[in-house]
C-alpha cells in the first residue's frame, strides 16, 4: 500500500445523505476480486439512464470534476452492505479522500485498510467545503494528513481529528499484511524455536 501524506486536487461535491455502498458500486460489478477497472462502475446508477447509457450529467462526468481526487458528501456515507469494492472503486477512479460529517463504520474501516483517508468534519464546515467544491473555477482543496488540516483556496483551514493509529498506518503505507510483516523477524524466531522444541509438529505426513 502506498504511503499517504498530502493530497491537493479537484474536490467534487455530492450533497446527498445516506449514500450506500450499492450506489457507490452496484452489485453487478462485484464479480471481480481485482482492484482495477472498478472506477468505470462508480456511482453507475446515478451516471446512467434507465437503459444503462451514460447521461454525462453526473458531477464526476463534468469538467473539472472528471479529475476529482477528493469527494465532499453528506451524512452517513458508505452505509449498507460491507462490500470492500466500494473503496476500491473510489480509489480506482482517482479519489483518495472523502470528507463528510459521518461515515458508516464498516466502510470507514475498509477505506483506511485500502489507503483511503476519510475526514469527519462538522456539518457547517462540510457545507463550506461543498461550496468550494461546487465552484468550477477553482474547486481545488488540500488535505494534509501530517498536520490534520483541510485547506481551501478562499482561506478556509479546518483541523480534523483522527485516531493516531489510523494516521500512522496511512503515513507508513501499512495494511494488515504490512503490519504483520513488520514482525517478520520475530515470527521467524518463534518458528525456529518451535522447530527445535517440538519438531514433530513440522513432520510431513507419510
Amino acid at each position: 500500500m502506498e504511503k499517504f501524506d498530502r493530497v491537493t486536487g479537484v474536490a467534487a461535491p455530492l450533497p446527498m445523505v445516506n449514500i450506500d455502498t450499492d450506489k457507490i458500486i452496484p452489485k453487478q460489478f462485484l464479480k471481480t476480486i481485482k482492484r482495477t477497472g472498478l472506477g468505470a462502475g462508480l456511482f453507475h446508477e446515478m451516471r446512467t439512464d434507465a437503459d444503462g447509457k451514460p447521461t454525462g450529467l453526473f458531477v464526476l462526468d463534468l469538467e473539472p470534476w472528471t479529475k476529482a481526487k477528493i469527494l465532499v458528501v453528506g451524512d452517513n456515507f458508505g452505509c449498507g452492505s460491507s462490500r470492500e469494492h466500494a473503496p476500491w472503486a473510489l480509489l480506482d477512479f482517482g479519489i483518495s479522500v472523502v470528507i463528510a460529517p459521518s461515515f458508516a463504520d464498516i466502510f470507514f474501516n475498509n477505506s483506511f485498510k485500502n489507503g483511503m483517508l476519510l475526514v469527519r468534519l462538522p456539518k457547517d464546515q462540510v457545507g463550506a467545503l461543498m461550496a468550494v467544491a461546487s465552484d468550477p473555477e477553482n474547486p481545488e482543496i488540500t488535505v494534509d494528513l501530517a498536520s490534520q488540516e483541510v485547506r481551501a483556496p478562499n482561506g478556509i483551514v479546518y483541523k480534523f481529528d483522527l485516531d493516531p493509529n489510523l494516521k500512522h498506518l496511512l503515513l507508513e503505507g501499512l495494511d494488515d499484511i504490512g503490519i504483520t510483516l513488520k514482525h517478520d523477524s520475530g515470527i521467524a524466531e518463534y518458528e525456529n524455536a518451535m522447530l527445535k522444541s517440538q519438531p514433530w509438529l513440522f513432520a510431513k505426513a507419510s
